[in-house]
């Protein structure tokens, strides 16, 4: 099979049905885009504009004002591993990150202080939605772009890809071919009615600059290595991953929390906090201030989340069935992801061991509670022992936990990271209790899914995560067939 061929096979049939990205036009289902040739789809580089800046700025105009933000690309093709296209590189340099039509989002590398966005964390958190795929832009649906890098070894030859999340929320194949390189895409998308207008990417705004590659993770120790089989609870957590030199919990004392709460807390709980302090685990589960008084740190998050889960209760009662603590055995949530899950205790009986740990999940029947100590799943979740709904499994077939799981101390108070980290808010957990606005504000998509990834939606800096609803509103983990080439 040659180069052209394998360009149309990535994970598709032939008579695959195109289904079209959601924040896209809902005409686009060309699979040649208009005024081009009918065999554009697997032309070669020679069939495109010698300038791409030139085409491109046919399609969409001259660039916005702000001069764009500098790249040293071969510092980030060096990171990559990657030569990038052209003519992404030519429209990158020219124009900088895009918002373009107010649909779709054309990420480039930049960086900004206190930023939603982290380009880094997007592109690795991307390459692992399916083998060979490289995201390089997004949809206002959650949609994501990649290139199918496996198609050909010349990266002018990528075909685009599109990751459909409202498909995959539907449990149908998520994975959209169209089939040409990024110009003739953008074409395709404009012949169909994307409207040909840009700006400059609110993700960047005007205090972003050069994006300079992170540090290679270093090489795991023998101790990290055994720690990934042998051992349990906090010793063998802080030999997998070493805990900070100076957690932070806050400025409060854990007496002053228990007052607040007008409860102990697990004793497991303090020593995990006392451990680590707040922080991200893998990009996905965020553990607040326990002894802040911010609107995101534990007592206020969990007074003000206990307080509205009573009320989508009494609206939607089969999509929340938990008593809400303060009631007698009710969820307190002490933990959440970046798409809005919650882990807490159901307080149930007056030793606070033995509360069990409970999720609940955004976009999914609440599930049974889990076994074991809290420990002792977050250690099992890291080996990729562990997944259910709200905490996917987070290792996939082949993949090395040492290559995938971090944690990330908390540097700043979590209200000044984002407006709403938990994606909880009124407009966030929707009438029902699900994501009604199908929105996903950061602009940077979905980069998998579910139990074979990071999990279905949500924002963060690592910019992965989608907001996108499944026909019941509630949403699902399910993907189809990754793109990979025949």
């Amino acid at each position: 099979m040659n180069d052209h061929e394998r360009s149309t096979s990535v994970g598709l049939p032939a008579d695959h049905e195109r289904s079209t990205p959601a924040g896209l036009p809902a005409d686009h289902e060309r699979s040649t885009p208009a005024g081009l040739p009918a065999d554009h789809e697997r032309s070669t580089p020679a069939g495109l504009p010698a300038d791409h800046v030139a085409a491109f700025a046919a399609l969409f105009g001259a660039p916005p004002e702000a001069p764009a933000v500098p790249v040293d690309w071969d510092a980030v093709e060096e990171w990559a591993g990657l030569r990038l296209p052209a003519d992404y590189k030519a429209i990158a340099t020219a124009y900088g990150p895009l918002d373009i039509g107010e649909r779709l989002w054309l990420h480039t590398p930049f960086d900004r202080e206190g930023g939603w966005f982290d380009y880094g964390r997007f592109v690795e958190s991307g390459r692992r939605a399916a083998p060979g795929v490289l995201p390089f832009g997004a949809t206002r649906m959650s949609d994501t772009l990649y290139w199918d890098t496996t198609a050909s070894d010349d990266p002018d030859l990528w075909p685009v890809v599109v990751h459909l999340q409202d498909a995959a929320n539907a449990g149908r194949d998520p994975w959209l071919r169209l089939g040409t390189p990024l110009l003739p895409a953008l074409a395709g998308f404009v012949a169909d009615g994307l409207r040909p207008v840009l700006a400059r990417s609110g993700l960047a705004g005007d205090e972003a600059y050069a994006w300079t590659p992170p540090a290679r993770r270093p090489e795991p120790t023998p101790e990290q290595r055994a720690a990934l089989t042998e051992g349990s609870g906090l010793k063998a957590l802080t030999a997998l991953l070493p805990p900070p030199a100076a957690p932070r919990l806050g400025d409060r004392s854990w007496e002053w929390l228990y007052e607040r709460l007008g409860t102990r807390l697990p004793t497991e709980y303090v020593r995990l906090m006392e451990t680590y302090g707040s922080g991200d685990w893998c990009q996905w589960l965020r553990f607040g201030l326990p002894l802040g008084t911010g609107r995101h740190d534990l007592a206020p998050w969990a007074e003000w989340y206990g307080e509205t889960y009573r009320e989508l209760r009494d609206a939607h009662p089969r999509f929340h069935p938990l008593a809400a603590w303060p009631e007698p055995g009710g969820f307190l949530a002490f933990a959440d992801t970046i798409d809005g899950d919650q882990l807490g205790w159901l307080t149930e009986g007056d030793d606070p061991d033995a509360w069990p740990l409970v999720v609940v999940p955004r976009h999914a029947d609440q599930g049974p509670p889990l076994t074991g100590t809290l420990t002792g799943n977050l250690l099992a979740w890291l080996r990729g022992e562990l997944g259910t709904e709200g905490l996917p499994r987070l290792v996939r077939t082949g993949e090395d936990p040492l290559e995938i799981i971090e944690f990330e101390p908390f540097t700043d108070e979590p209200d000044d990271q984002d407006e709403d980290p938990a994606g909880m808010g009124s407009a966030g957990m929707g009438s029902a209790g699900t994501d009604s606005s199908g929105t996903d504000s950061s602009g940077t998509g979905s980069a998998s899914t579910g139990s074979s990834g990071t999990g279905s939606s949500g924002t963060d800096s690592s910019g992965t995560g989608s907001a996108g609803t499944g026909s019941s509103g509630r949403g699902s983990a399910s993907t189809g067939s990754p793109p990979t080439a025949g």
